[in-house]
């Protein structure tokens, strides 16, 4: 078998090089065919051929017409579909709705290989292709959109994407149970609306009886589009019902039909995690790309290894609970360890794991015992705004699985570059993890993320209080002490999330300065769908208490709260003035240390100078005293938190707001 047959076929000629005359189902995808365990698309492929069926690929079709859907001829089966790892919309453009110059999923960064709402486009030319044919659509972009949610590009509220799409099942979260599920159905000659009843998926139907499962009512999309507060009210029993063990089914009427929501499919064991795994990818692009440069997605995730699924970190802005849930389940170390052997064996690698992670790289176990008898909590959180008494907090598995994987000939250092929740390693009472880490797995650098430094917006967020940040930053440095590593803190900081106002964004500018640090890392809040921090911005409203809270939404507030997050930019500086003045804070221009910008004395601003008696020439300044000269700044470190000493009592406005 030559090379391109270790990859799915792309193309009528690929299928006839197999000796192929039908195939089973049309895999398509938005982004770049990258046959990899990180790329949804691969996974699906790989798990339907584990099957026993013929699978093809159609990777970024030309959409404009329904001719590239049929230039590998019709699937026996079914068409699934999905838009690849991003969400379309968040790949095409940036927090501020302006286009994107590069998308990395695409051959050579290219873009506009894709359209907008991907996967509604690709459906409806599916659709057109094969008129009598099960159209399923899935991944990241349709389970964040299953039900009606407000898309912030349109800036208004959107049916279900199933609703829109045509479609005949939507699956979400990570899809492999309910994809198996519907292709054994299918062959065994069951007709799609027949399919009602197969966890983690959506249907669209005539009446609520055609529900298999107990279920709770939403408010409709009409309603939710005409009452901010019903919308949010939805929002909160979405979250509350998404769990696979006490989860009951939603309902959502769309204009004269219902959508049908059935509870979460269970997580993968870890049998099937290493099962998925260890499937045959190739572990690269196709080669079609490599003249236009390869697919620069791959690069990050090339020589990693994801071990984990699930996230327990409950952030209010990530999508991660909504789609891969909060349950974690992990890969068994003997899997783990079969696939870094495996990557020491390709001929470029160096010797390097650059990952060891997931969504969250320190969890491999359950929170607690609890949930595993009867779900997760709905109302409670893990870890924020405090972590719950039931947390089971322990890194032993982890640590015992990052040794072994130290000791594969091959392998010079294995890297943890995925985040880290640095609040649950804190309650971990043994220390060895902590050490280890700092001691054998940083490359020079810890990404984590504090995100802002008020009590008030962290629980916005669903963050830990700043305080906790503080401890860890203070350990982490005697460690590196310790060991004599210069490593440093790289912070994540969001700006206008959800409930930080203007004098909340000053307070985060002092509190870095104080620190002697200004961030390499700030993100404007992004709105993407599905989100709980999404719903805050769209209604005002925190779904969580249904209490109003405060949003920033134009876009130049939103650029004076991260303007001021980088106050020593020269371009930055007219924007920083003008926020604290904004905010009343004009003590903090001028020219002691813990001023941030100095006072504007461009040509604009500076008042005409006096003339002389005689009206011919401005009188000179006169010069400055010697006292009225600024002291100079102490230098401090420019690499990193844990390398500045704060100074006492340097934490303006902590804590929640009276």
């Amino acid at each position: 078998m030559s090379e391109v047959f270790e990859f799915l076929p792309v193309s009528k000629e690929d299928m006839e090089s197999r000796g192929w005359w039908y195939y089973d189902f049309l895999v398509v995808t938005g982004d770049a065919y990258v046959d990899h365990p990180s790329f949804g698309t691969a996974v699906i492929g790989r798990v339907l051929e584990a099957e026993g069926y013929r699978v093809a690929i159609l990777a970024q079709p030309d959409w404009h017409s329904a001719d590239a859907f049929r230039a590998m001829g019709k699937p026996r089966y079914g068409v699934m579909i999905g838009s690849g790892n991003l969400d379309s919309m968040v790949a095409h453009y940036t927090a501020a709705r302006k286009r994107r110059s590069e998308d990395f999923y695409s051959p050579g960064k290219k873009m506009g290989l894709r359209p907008d709402h991907a996967v509604i486009v690709y459906a409806n030319r599916a659709r057109e292709a094969f008129p009598d044919t099960p159209i399923i659509i899935g991944g990241l972009e349709a389970s964040l959109r299953r039900f009606a949610h407000y898309d912030y590009w349109e800036d208004k509220v959107r049916r279900s994407a199933l609703a829109d799409s045509g479609a005949d099942i939507l699956t979400y979260g990570m899809g492999e149970y309910a994809t198996r599920e519907i292709a054994r159905r299918l062959k065994n000659g069951e007709k799609a609306e027949n399919i009602t009843d197969v966890r983690g998926t959506a249907i669209m139907c005539t009446s609520p009886a055609d529900c298999a499962y107990e279920y709770v009512e939403l408010p409709s999309f009409e309603e939710v589009c005409r009452d901010k507060l019903s919308y949010a009210i939805a929002t909160r029993t979405e979250y509350a019902e998404h769990d696979p063990v006490r989860g009951r089914a939603l309902i959502q009427p769309h204009d004269k039909r219902y959508l049908v929501v059935n509870p979460p499919a269970m997580p993968l064991t870890t049998k099937e995690l290493d099962f998925v795994a260890e499937l045959p990818y190739t572990r690269n692009y196709h080669p079609m790309y490599e003249a236009e440069g390869g697919v620069p997605a791959i690069e990050e995730v090339r020589f990693s290894v994801i071990h984990n699924r699930g996230c327990f970190g409950g952030c209010n802005f990530c999508a991660l609970a909504f789609h891969q849930g909060r349950m974690v389940t992990s890969r068994s170390h003997e899997s783990v360890i079969k696939e870094v052997t495996e990557l020491t064996k390709l001929p470029d690698f160096k010797g390097y794991i650059n990952d060891v992670g997931g969504p969250t790289a320190n969890f491999r176990r359950p929170s607690c015992q609890k949930q595993l008898k009867v779900g997760m909590c709905a109302e409670k959180r893990c870890l924020a705004p405090t972590p719950c008494p039931n947390l089971d907090a322990d890194h032993a598995d982890y640590l015992e699985l990052l040794r072994k994987l130290r000791n594969i000939p091959g392998v010079k250092k294995i890297f943890v570059r995925s985040g880290i929740r640095y609040d649950y390693m804190l309650q971990d009472k043994n220390g060895e993890f902590f050490a280890e880490l700092v001691k054998y797995h940083i490359s020079g650098q810890l990404k984590v993320a504090p995100e802002h430094c008020i009590d008030s917006v962290l629980d916005y967020m669903g963050k830990p209080h700043i305080d906790v940040y503080e401890r860890f930053m203070e350990k982490y440095r005697r460690l590196n002490d310790r060991y004599s590593k210069e490593q440093y803190l790289v912070p994540y900081l969001m700006s206008s999330h959800p409930g930080s106002t203007l004098q909340d964004a000053v307070a985060l500018a002092e509190y870095l300065n104080s620190l002697g640090r200004q961030p390499e890392q700030v993100q404007d809040f992004y709105p993407t769908p599905g989100t709980i921090s999404t719903c805050m911005y769209y209604t005002g409203i925190d779904p969580t208490t249904l209490e109003e809270v405060y949003v920033a939404r134009s876009f130049h507030e939103k650029a004076m709260q991260r303007a001021l997050l980088q106050w020593k930019r020269p371009d930055k500086r007219k924007l920083v003035i003008e926020a604290l003045k904004e905010a009343g804070r004009e003590d903090l221009i001028g020219f002691t240390p813990n001023c941030l910008v100095r006072p504007d004395y461009s040509p604009a601003k500076r008042k005409p100078k006096a003339a002389d008696k005689d009206g011919d020439k401005p009188k000179k300044p006169a010069a400055k005293k010697a006292e009225e000269k600024p002291e100079p700044k102490k230098p401090v470190s420019k690499k990193g938190w844990a390398k500045a000493k704060p100074k006492k009592n340097a934490r303006p406005n902590k804590g929640k707001k009276k």
